[in-house]
């Protein structure tokens, strides 16, 4: 077994990506799943901690990482003890992460012969969905495409003109509780400026119309923070989707961080069997 945990990979912004490989050591070249977490998340929350042994199991190799500017450290790389790095992250920086990522993927060596770079799939989770889509969109390398819970835009509701906008133009910065760690978030008025200046590149639709390659689309009807409209949305800007609903699933597919459950909850079960057996087609 070849196995690395929270080492680092350099970002392109002055933060490492902190990510995790593993593989069975065959000395033949294994499809890699590579996996992004969404808004206020890192690769070891919850069940989305738990399912390296059975892409294991299933023949791939599997990458996690952490964004750069999540909150996390290479120390810490679990849950938010660098709220600074958390309000100067935007989707750029996101986008160029996964690159940075791609690119350590092909260059390192202790890999060769392990790794199938023309057989990469990207699994993407909320906000990771869509800068899935977007990667996959531009990225030759991408075979295929899941996404979990993801949203169909990258314009949020706060990007809206109104009072709040003006708030967080005027004191520079929006704050975001964290309901489970009690922390108060901070978004500094920069993400707001990013996203205007890069809508282009971080135009979801346009990206899932342009997608060439498979694209499962998973989600559930019963999700509160990202509806399953998106989903359909997604769906229907790509000729090359599957659509899956899981009745009555929640945002994270019954869930929870951390998660000490001895089995996992059947709706994240019904995910990864479709995850697998989907990426199994390719």
């Amino acid at each position: 077994m070849i196995e690395r945990r929270n080492f680092s990979i350099p970002g392109k912004h002055g933060k490492p990506v902190v990510a995790d490989f593993c593989c069975a050591s065959t000395g033949e070249a294994k499809p890699l799943v590579f996996f992004i977490h969404g808004y206020k998340g890192f690769k070891d929350w919850g069940v989305f901690g738990c399912m390296d042994e059975l892409l294991l199991a299933a023949g791939f190799a599997v990458f996690k990482m952490n964004f750069s500017h999540n909150g996390g450290t290479v120390d810490e790389p679990i849950d938010f003890p660098d709220l600074e790095a958390f309000g100067n992250n935007n989707y750029s920086i996101e986008l160029d992460d996964v690159a940075s990522a791609l690119e350590w993927i092909r260059n390192e060596q202790a890999l060769s012969g392990e790794v199938d770079l023309h057989c990469i799939s990207l699994i993407g989770h909320s906000r990771g969905g869509a800068i899935a889509i977007l990667t996959a969109a531009q990225d030759a390398r991408i075979h295929r495409l899941v996404t979990w819970a993801s949203v169909s835009t990258l314009h949020r509701t706060m990007f809206n003109e109104g009072a709040e906008l003006n708030e967080w133009k005027r004191n520079g910065v929006l704050y975001v509780k964290n309901g489970r760690t009690g922390q108060d978030m901070p978004h500094y008025i920069q993400f707001y400026e990013d996203y205007l200046a890069h809508r282009e590149r971080l135009d979801v639709e346009a990206a899932a119309r342009k997608l060439s390659v498979p694209h499962l689309i998973l989600h559930g009807k019963g999700d509160s923070s990202v509806p399953h409209t998106h989903a359909m949305e997604l769906h229907a800007w790509s000729s090359l989707s599957r659509l899956h609903l899981i009745a009555d699933a929640d945002h994270v597919f019954g869930g929870k961080h951390p998660w000490t459950g001895e089995s996992l909850p059947a709706d994240f079960e019904e995910v990864l069997t479709e995850t697998v057996g989907f990426l199994l087609e390719g």
